[in-house]
This record gives structure tokens, sequence and C-alpha cells, in this order.
């Protein structure tokens, strides 16, 4: 009898049972290392799916994003997702129920829009062929899910203001994509909004989908979108928010942890001193509130060698974080221009090794 790969010692008269038994585990043993090859060639012809889908999506991303003509016509994925969790947070979390039951039902609405999601990318990704071309519209579906290209736009609306010295037009900008109140911000403050605001997005909005969609496709993607909007929604610290997006917030932080860190990597290795982003960032990430967004921000912060985060009002509440990079200077209009410029390079960088994946 064979077991785990070696046959049992016979008598010298059982010659014929023991050959017959060594010829049936030696079909084992190649049927194993057959099942053995077959998943790994599986893996790795998934693995090459789906980063060539993920270089697809993102240079669809840069080249075209999500039109104005068809947002103003149909919105947009991640909105659509919003309107989901709206649908959610306005029936279930009411001041009625106690606070535990607010938590519990919070994570009840994660569940939904991320398993809902999931459903959705799981079909989408199942109806294509498994194929180059399968991997080219997949590419497609998934480019509105990154924000390579409205992210560096929105920085750019907020640059102009700022270097004509129109304070008003600059906080309109800003406001756009930061959550604190910016009605009393100066330049400086402003600038290094912005550029937080930039440093935290390259992570939430190009990198993280990109790394969870080679890890799982399609579904991984949309997943992480809707985690990321759960939070950037529900994630808040306050009355209304504190049990409800407990869950949310708390599953957004997992979902960040390795992305967030090669973000900060990425960012280092596309400044001109790399060295200093990298020791910025390995002394100060851990000063954030946040535990992921300090990396990408103070990679940043030691690679323009300015000071980022520090005190910020959010609502009608003051926040005093401590200061990444503390002793550098506050960051300059000019500072935005070499931060896009780090950012572009993070998202060449980023595609040119999803090129290198489909070598291997």
């Amino acid at each position: 009898m064979c077991q785990g790969g070696s046959a049992r010692i016979h008598r010298a008269d059982d010659t014929g049972s023991r050959e017959t038994e060594l010829l049936a585990c030696g079909w084992q043993g190649i049927r194993r290392n057959s099942d053995v090859e077959w998943s790994l060639n599986r893996i790795v012809e998934n693995h090459q799916y789906f980063a060539a889908a993920m270089l697809v999506a993102i240079l669809c991303d840069v080249a075209v994003g999500w039109p104005r003509a068809l947002f103003n016509l149909v919105g947009h994925p991640v909105s659509w997702i919003g309107r989901l969790i709206s649908f959610t947070e306005q029936r279930w979390n009411s001041s009625i129920y106690a606070p535990s039951v607010r938590m519990v039902l919070g994570a009840f609405a994660a569940s939904i829009v991320i398993f809902g999601c999931s459903a959705v990318g799981i079909l989408l990704q199942w109806i294509l062929p498994a194929s180059w071309l399968g991997s080219v519209i997949l590419g497609i579906v998934a480019s509105p899910f990154l924000a390579a290209r409205s992210l560096h736009t929105h920085v750019l609306d907020v640059v102009g203001p700022l270097e004509i010295g129109d304070r008003h037009g600059a906080r309109a900008a800003v406001s756009m994509i930061v959550g604190r109140d910016p009605s009393h911000l100066d330049d400086e403050g402003i600038t290094r909004a912005t550029i937080e605001s930039l440093s935290e997005n390259t992570s939430d909005g190009v990198i993280a989908p990109l790394f969870w969609g080679l890890v799982a496709g399609l579904p991984g993607l949309v997943a992480y979108k809707a985690i990321n909007t759960l939070d950037s929604m529900i994630g808040h610290r306050g009355e209304r928010f504190e049990k409800f997006g407990y869950v949310a917030a708390k599953i957004d932080d997992l979902a960040n942890i390795v992305p967030a860190r090669i973000t900060g990597l990425l960012i280092s290795f596309s400044s001109q001193r790399p060295l200093r982003a990298l020791q910025c960032m390995w002394r100060d990430a851990r000063r954030h509130r946040s535990p992921n967004a300090g990396w990408p921000e103070a990679a940043m912060a030691g690679a323009l060698g300015v000071r980022l985060s520090g005190p910020r009002v959010y609502g009608e509440s003051a926040s005093l974080e401590p200061w990444l990079n503390e002793g550098m200077p506050d960051p300059q209009a000019a500072d935005l221009r070499i931060a896009l410029r780090v950012f572009r390079r993070s998202v060449i960088i980023a595609a040119g090794i999803l090129a290198c994946t489909l070598l291997f």
C-alpha cells in the first residue's frame, strides 16, 4: 500500500504485488507533481492576466480618465457605490439605536457594500474571455476605479490660483480634495493641505487599487474601492459616525497596510533626494494619526524638504497633529509643481513594474 509517496516493504514471495504497488505509487507521485505544476502555471497565468489588465487600466486612466460628458450622463462608478453607502447609512445609522447596535449595523452595511461590489466584479470578470483580449477589456472596465488623471487635475487647479495670488480661488479648489475647512488657510496652509492630499491619494486612488487588482483582479479592485469609499463617507471621527463607521474604518486600515508603504517607497525613489525621503518616512510615518497615510506623506515631506501635517481644523473641531519632517520650512506654491513631478514619476514606475511582471 502506498503512503506518503513510499511503498511498504513486503516478503520476498510477494514480489509481484510489491512491484505493482511501486508502480501505482510512482503514478500517484507523477500525478501530484503534475497537479502542482498545473496549479503553479495557473497562478502565473492569472498573475499575468491581472498585471496586463492593471497596466491597461492605468494607461487608460492617464490618457482619458472619466470624460466629463459621461459623468454628466451617468455619473461615476464610485458615485454609484457612494449612493449605496448613503442608502444604508440613512436607514440604519439612527440615534434610536444603542451604540453597540449601531456598530453592528455599520458592520452589516459595510459587508453589504463590499460583498455586493465584489459580486459585480466577479460577474464581469467571469464573462470576459481568459485571453489577452479579455485582459484588455478588463483593464478598460477597471480604469474608472483609478484616479491618477483626476488627482493630477485637481492639484493643478490649486496651483494656478496660488501662483497668481488668488487665495479665494485656491481655497475653493483645495476644498475639492481635502476634508478640512479651508476658509482660514493661508497660502502655506493651502499648499500643505494639497501636498498631503496628493500624497495620501497617490496610495488610495492609484497604487492601492492597482495592488488589489494585481492580487485579485477586478473583484479585488472593486472591493478595495468600496472599502475606501466607505471610509471616506462614514469612517470619520465624530458623534454621527463614531460607531456606525468604526468597522469600515478598521477594514480600510487593513486594506491599506501594504499599498501605503509601497507608495512611500515609490515616492521616495521618484524624488531627487531618495535617501532623505526614506529617512523621513521611516522616522515620522508612525507619528501620523493614521496608520497608513503617514507613510506617503512623510516620504513626500522628505522628498520636498518641507514640513507637512501639523494642527488643522475639521468642521468645528481642531486637531493638534504632530509635524512630519518637523523643523523644515512650510511648502510654497513652487513645491506643488515638484510634488506633481514626483507623483508622475511614481505612476510611471508603478506602470513599469506592472509591465515587467508580464515578462516573468
